[in-house]
């Protein structure tokens, strides 16, 4: 399909932003803004911690590629902002974005239609004693992650060996965020899939296997050393990776997410089960990444990629083609 680069008119890049995730989106914005002024689009740097988005309507932008993450640029805001402003945006809508950025209700959402997800139990605000801990590894066993429900690059995360670093790791995690979610710990593969598209035209692009060192795939193996492996292909069975595929188009469309997104999953060594971790709406686009290392599998280069999420840009309910007035 070819894209007329003159129809997408000005193009506001979003990134960085005010969350703990704003070195990675300058990251990755960077290499949008210049993937797509590579295809001769219009393209401007933009970042809402520094300018009003106000700014967009006033400047003539006529569409942004949203490369912001966690608060404030993956959870629905920017997108409602958006939406008020008639700008078409790419990526998932207000309802989408909300609920993956909140991975608690996310979790609600694919057990109430019985996807596999990890066990887990939430710790609301008032809830972090240590009475209240300590029952955590009593229902979900050890070792357990603790994570904040709602931030992501593995900000705030653990895993917990035993009875008595569950406060430490509480207290961090809930310096992201007031809901911690404690969640079994899967032993066993850890994989990611992008999904690119909307609805029944949703398709789920190559299984990326990641391999880091000790198993511990944090902030400084995803963005930062070299040390971490991506298996593309993945080497697992063919019917395991299209299992996998099925499951996470599946968890997508339930999400109503739209434009791309990736599913985090781990397998279980012991009987090879997939369980879905959760949903990014924003995923990464920076070297690292790995929705660019899965489109580049299936024949789509970095560049193409982008330009591919931009003609997709759309609003709530309306396609991009009624949203910019064409």
């Amino acid at each position: 399909m070819s894209i007329d680069v003159k129809a997408l008119g000005k193009v506001a890049v979003l990134m960085g932003g005010t969350s703990a995730e704003r070195p990675v989106s300058l990251m990755s914005g960077q290499g949008v803004l210049e993937a797509l002024r590579s295809q001769g689009v219009d393209a401007h740097a933009f970042d809402p911690a520094e300018r009003d988005l106000g700014d967009l309507k006033r400047e003539g932008f006529a569409r942004c590629f949203i490369a912001l993450h966690g608060r404030g640029g993956e959870d629905g805001t920017v997108q409602g902002a958006l939406e008020l402003l008639g700008i078409p945006y790419t990526g998932s809508g207000v309802m989408a974005s909300a609920v993956a950025m909140d991975k608690v209700m996310t979790k609600r959402v694919w057990v109430a239609e019985g996807l596999p997800t990890p066990q887990w139990r939430r710790l609301g605000a008032g809830q972090h004693s240590l009475e209240a801990i300590r029952t955590v590894p009593d229902a979900l066993g050890l070792p357990v992650i603790v994570k904040p429900a709602r931030e992501g690059s593995s900000f705030g995360v653990t895993r917990v060996n035993g009875y008595s670093e569950m406060k430490e790791a509480v207290s961090l995690a809930a310096q992201y965020d007031p809901d911690v979610l404690c969640e079994e710990f899967i032993i066993g593969d850890e994989v990611t899939c992008p999904v690119l598209g909307e609805g029944e035209t949703a398709v789920a692009l190559p299984v990326v296997r990641i391999q880091a060192p000790d198993g511990n795939y944090d902030f400084e193996h995803k963005y930062v050393s070299n040390d971490t492996r991506y298996l593309l292909p993945s080497g697992l069975p063919e019917a395991e990776e299209r299992e996998i595929q099925r499951i996470v188009v599946h968890a997508y469309r339930l999400l109503g997410c739209r434009g791309w997104g990736r599913a985090d999953l781990m397998i279980r060594a012991s009987d090879r089960k997939p369980f879905l971790l959760e949903m990014n709406t924003s995923p990464g686009m920076t070297s690292h990444s790995l929705v660019p290392k899965s489109a580049a599998h299936a024949g789509m280069s970095y560049e193409a990629l982008c330009l591919h999420l931009l003609a997709q840009a759309g609003l709530d309910g309306r396609s991009t083609a009624e949203a910019s007035g064409h």
